[in-house]
């Protein structure tokens, strides 16, 4: 990129400017520095500016109006612009003691200083806002334009400073489709075995990130496979296969306003090949939310009962009958169809991408298509029945097993024919359902 190229690139928002103007010209040096400088040189938009600076967090609070110390023992200090949107300021600082996750810092640093102890190339390039002029010591723009991660300085160092970093390194070849520098990509491997110390929290984080910037998430998830992570994080995905990575990468990157399931279906396509139980366990340990661990495992759950049927019936010639269909719906349930359906059409396409024979994805489409729509047409559950428990217990059925029973029998015969669903058809059959299954004969 030519000077003219990354002057015009390097834009940051009116506010970022007049904070390093304020710093500055209380006489502090100030520059950009980090992940925005790093993609506006790249040209991806990045909302998030940060500020290194040589002023004290004492001397920043001081110097505006409305702060907030996000991590002041580590020298950052949030400031507040005029529409109260926060931006990170961080003194200058150089690591002395770090335990392969925490580093404890000394202030007082340079600007050398501060970028040296930074774990990419690609993340430590600084760029003045009010000079317009741009300090990388460590090549990281000759990286950005060979497509390359590399650590700064020594690797082995950079990733026992901070075991995440070899996480990191993989999400940011993901994301950017980079190559990991060589040196680099064996020191994320030797630091494989020591990735434990990590907190779930953290693993938990990083597995999101990778879900939500990287379009092809199964390499990102290959890498942590050949590296080591996967064997020393979630040791039951140590040999995940090709066809699952390769399913994660048919599921659209979700973005803002998706319906809220649709944020986990490529967790749920990562997990899809273990046992619901398994993965449920594995994602609480993840420190993931009961709410998302139980629908995974519900999804999970419902893919592996379906999946021979739906696989039979998309390779048919005969066209999928409605009744198929809504059989499929029942044990899916409607809020859950749409999510089963689309791990089925994911893992097909994870198969097809191996050299594997699977239904098509015209096929899936149409049959997804089909599916919805059947869903929101045709009584699927027990509480889109005509009748309820109240009906059945005022209709002589007492309350007690037989009766869940008796409401399943009829969900049955509605699924089969769903012009059942009346009041009197069903409460007549009700009768019948009971009679046999209690054996009191009719009634």
């Amino acid at each position: 990129m030519s000077e003219t190229s990354w002057r015009a690139a390097l834009t940051p928002p009116g506010p970022v400017i007049e904070i390093a103007r304020t710093l500055e010209a209380a006489g502090f040096e100030t520059w950009c520095v980090g992940g925005a400088v790093r993609d506006a040189l790249l040209g991806h938009p990045h909302l998030d500016w940060d500020l290194a600076t040589a002023a004290l967090p004492k001397q920043v609070r001081k110097l505006f109006r409305r702060t907030i110390p996000v991590g002041i023992e580590f020298g950052t200090i949030g400031v507040l612009d005029e529409r109260g949107t926060m931006h990170e300021v961080t003194t200058f600082r150089r690591d002395v003691q770090t335990d392969g996750r925490h580093a404890v810092v000394e202030f007082g640093a340079s600007l050398e200083d501060d970028l040296a102890r930074r774990d990419f190339t690609i993340n430590a390039i600084a760029y003045s806002p009010t000079r317009r002029e741009l300090r990388d010591p460590f090549g990281g723009r000759e990286d950005l334009a060979r497509g390359v991660v590399r650590a700064v300085g020594d690797p082995e160092a950079r990733m026992r400073e901070d075991r995440l970093r070899a996480l990191r390194a993989i999400r940011f070849a993901a994301r950017f489709d980079f190559t990991i520098e060589p040196a680099t990509w064996r020191a994320i491997v030797e630091s494989a075995p020591y990735l434990g110390r990590l907190s779930m929290e953290r693993v938990k984080q990083e597995l999101e990130k990778t879900r939500e910037q990287v379009a092809r998430p199964g390499r990102a998830l290959r890498l942590w496979r050949e590296g080591g992570a996967l064997r020393t994080l979630v040791p039951a995905l140590a040999h995940v296969s090709d066809v699952t990575l390769a399913s994660l990468d048919a599921i659209p990157r979700p973005v803002k306003g998706v319906r809220p399931e649709r944020k986990i279906d490529r967790l749920t396509a990562l997990f899809a090949e273990l046992a619901a139980p398994e993965a449920e366990r594995i994602l609480r340990a993840l420190r993931f939310a009961n709410a998302d661990v139980a629908w995974i495992g519900g999804v999970i759950a419902r893919w592996r009962e379906l999946e021979p049927a739906i696989r039979a019936a998309s390779r048919a010639d005969e066209p999928v009958t409605d009744e198929t269909i809504r059989r499929w719906l029942g044990r899916t349930g409607r809020t859950r169809a749409r999510s089963v359906l689309r791990l089925a059409a994911a893992r097909f396409a994870g198969e097809r991408a191996m050299g594997g024979d699977a239904p098509t994805s015209s096929r899936m489409a149409s049959l997804y298509r089909r599916a919805i729509r059947i869903a929101f047409r045709d009584p699927v559950e027990i509480g889109d029945l005509a009748v309820d428990g109240d009906d059945l217990r005022t209709a002589g059925i007492p309350p007690g097993p037989t009766l869940g029973k008796v409401l399943l029998l009829l969900l049955d015969d509605v699924l089969g024919d769903p012009s059942r669903n009346t009041r009197d058809w069903l409460l007549d059959h009700a009768r019948t359902h009971y009679a046999r299954l209690s054996g009191t004969g009719a009634t």
